[in-house]
């Protein structure tokens, strides 16, 4: 019997071991269902006939609204009740949605069943990640997260392989049924195999009776320095991450003349599986010298940031393919430690009964201003300066977004002046 109880925690590492897996899993499905309209945006452009902005607006703001907004109230009732089963209910709502958007017959239609995908994958992270920091120690979870956090890498392997390849032999449509029904069988997986972890145990603290109230919670999160401009960093990121995962299959497309098929695997091998070994590896470092000072947690996160500017630039303005694929593999390798930290840091920051709503208040910031902001801007830019008749619109509107990686770097080391006394603060509380 798989089970996720605290003694397993501490105990039989096995048991945490399928619960991460499984955890994992339900990631890579959640970016798999998400990403895969990134890699088929080219042939669904021209069949319904929309314009770059409308397409920003369908993989950006559309989506980001409903994922956001949503979050929190799902966050508030998993600090409350059983993580398993929302993440169960979420799994399959988000995974039906994306089969029904391979029913679409115009943008609206999709646009419904995008926001339904939304809509779902809002109760995905912030359970999944408050069953983790309860099996996972401190000194580990940095590296636990990454692993989790990986499942955005493997998603976009996957969702870029099935979205180009199917959609080679079968059309764009038949690419959101593979990709969303399998989802429907992993949430009676979850359902019946995982268990309900007990709070608090793998820090021997024990959880209040009773969760913060909203206010309670949001006060203490105000409080906490070190979480606003780590938030205020990592939501800079994710903006200029997201823009370039949602337009990169399109910029390449345009700019090297191929198509879905002949860029699904390369880049799916760099964004998703270099990302991926990336998340893990790096998480590891960190958890390392964090042992030293927590303060490494947002000082990871700012180096990475620094050093992916000059290789994502110079991708932008690579002569052939194949040099953009060698100048993407830095920013592939380090581009999403950020997340796995974001995620570590609202674990640590705050009390064990703030620790769903702290992910989902995170999560909102991040998908609202970065998976929202990020391709709806792009796309905006793009039309702009096609209008204005630049040679190549969409890789001026990705150029721009380099700068808040810049800017991110300020408020990232801002956040390490705090960290740790921070941390000792919510440690305190129940």
């Amino acid at each position: 019997m798989m089970a996720a109880h605290s003694s397993q925690s501490e105990g039989q590492f096995g048991g945490r071991v399928y619960v991460l897996a499984i955890l994992t899993l339900v990631y890579t499905f959640n970016h798999i269902d998400r990403q895969i309209l990134l890699i088929l945006i080219e042939p669904i452009k021209a069949e319904l006939e929309i314009s770059d902005s409308l397409i920003g607006l369908l993989t950006g703001f559309a989506f980001a609204a409903f994922y956001a907004t949503f979050g929190i109230p799902i966050a508030i009732w998993a600090d409350r009740g059983n993580r398993r089963n929302i993440l169960s209910l979420a799994l399959a709502v988000w995974s039906g949605m994306t089969a029904l958007s391979g029913l679409a017959q115009n943008f609206w239609q999709l646009l419904v069943a995008r926001m339904g995908v939304g809509v779902g994958e809002a109760g995905g992270t912030p359970p999944a990640t408050s069953i983790i920091s309860d099996i996972y120690a401190p000194k580990e979870r940095a590296f636990a997260l990454g692993i989790y956090t990986s499942g955005i890498g493997l998603g976009i392997l996957a969702g870029f392989a099935i979205g180009g390849f199917v959609y080679q032999a079968f059309g764009w449509r038949v690419a959101f049924f593979v990709a969303g029904i399998p989802g429907l069988l992993l949430a009676i997986l979850v359902r019946l195999t995982l268990r309900e972890p007990k709070r608090g145990a793998v820090e021997q603290r024990e959880s209040a009776s009773q969760a913060s109230s909203l206010g309670e919670t949001l006060a203490f999160i105000g409080g906490q320095s070190s979480f606003l401009w780590l938030l205020a960093g990592c939501s800079m990121i994710c903006i200029s991450a997201n823009a370039f995962l949602a337009w990169t299959p399109s910029h390449l497309q345009r700019a090297y003349e191929v198509g879905p098929a002949d860029i699904a695997i390369p880049l799916g091998l760099l964004i998703g599986g270099v990302g991926s070994i990336g998340a893990i590896l790096l998480g590891r470092v960190c958890d390392r010298l964090s042992q030293r000072s927590l303060a490494w947690r947002p000082l990871m996160i700012a180096i990475c940031a620094a050093l992916a500017l000059p290789f994502a630039w110079m991708f932008l303005n690579a002569e052939t393919i194949n040099m953009a694929y060698a100048w993407n593999l830095v920013p592939s390798l380090i581009g999403l430690i950020y997340a796995s930290i974001a995620y570590t840091a609202s674990q640590e920051l705050v009390g064990l009964r703030m620790r769903a709503f702290a992910s989902a208040f995170m999560l909102f910031c991040l998908t609202l201003i970065g998976i929202g902001g990020g391709p709806t801007v792009v796309g905006w830019l793009s039309d702009h300066f096609a209008a204005s008749g630049h040679e190549m619109p969409l890789r001026s509107a990705l150029e721009i977004m380099l700068i808040l990686n810049l800017l991110s770097v300020f408020a990232l080391l801002m956040s390490a002046r705090t960290y740790t006394r921070d941390v000792a603060r919510a440690a305190q509380v129940n």
